[in-house]
């Protein structure tokens, strides 16, 4: 039997709560694609839950891997040097999970192109 997977979106955060929708709608549209995928949204600050608590959430609904992605459109601080951190500081904290951190959305070859459609053709 494959290992429960689970997804969690990674994103900075904001004090405007609608700022987080475009996020849960990412999580949705995962969760309407592949049912058996768990998918959780956290947050780096200004907004709950925070990358630990969603991790957490995932582990009591059953998931074995966790794959962490950055919804960032740009590598800054917080993806190149934060973020490895909370993730090494769960891998230590959850050693028998497989814990995965995934490259930046924005550096995704696809998301590219996309964009550049929309600006485009829109």
């Amino acid at each position: 039997m494959a290992a429960t997977r689970g997804v969690v979106l990674f994103a900075h955060g904001s004090r405007d709560p609608l700022w987080r929708q475009p996020i849960e709608r990412v999580a949705a549209r995962i969760r309407e694609r592949d049912a058996q995928v768990l998918v959780s949204c956290a947050y780096l600050e200004l907004t709950e839950p925070d990358l630990a608590t969603a991790t957490a959430q995932l582990l009591a609904q059953g998931a074995h891997r966790v794959h962490v992605v950055p919804m960032f459109l740009g590598v800054g601080q917080h993806v190149r040097d934060d973020l490895p951190r909370l993730v090494a500081e769960l891998k230590a904290r959850h050693p028998h999970i497989e814990l995965t951190l995934q490259p930046a959305i924005g550096e995704d070859a696809r998301l590219i192109e996309l964009m550049a459609q929309i600006a485009l053709f829109q």
